[in-house]
């Protein structure tokens, strides 16, 4: 089967209408945005290395589900570790609210030093 390869007229010469294939379409989070944006600012040619082989939405995605399961599994080992449980949420919720707060702060900090700016 050929294909047609189509042409566009630039002055004096014919260039190509060339196009990527559509990369696969998913939902990428906060984290997999946040290495984006890493690698089109710090990383350039890795960047549209993945952009042009059509790898980078799966490249992101899979970043960000594991920063996301970083991010979870450190949220419990943290909070298991400070001792911040339902019991102190029922007692001093605003106590609860400010050590959460901190704890999802540093366990942001951790995925993003470990996983995300790399």
């Amino acid at each position: 089967m050929a294909t047609t390869m189509t042409y566009t007229k630039q002055g004096d010469y014919l260039l190509p209408d060339l196009k990527l294939p559509e990369q696969p379409k998913g939902k990428i989070g906060v984290f997999g945005q946040r290495h984006k944006r890493y690698l089109q600012e710090h990383h350039k040619l890795i960047y549209f290395n993945l952009l042009t082989s059509c790898k980078l939405a799966a490249y992101l995605a899979d970043i960000d589900s594991q920063a996301n399961e970083m991010y979870d599994l450190l949220i419990r080992q943290l909070s298991e570790k400070e001792n911040i449980n339902e019991e102190l949420k029922a007692e001093n919720p605003m106590e609860w609210t400010r050590k959460m707060n901190a704890i999802r702060l540093t366990a942001a900090e951790i995925v993003n030093r470990e996983i995300i700016y790399i």
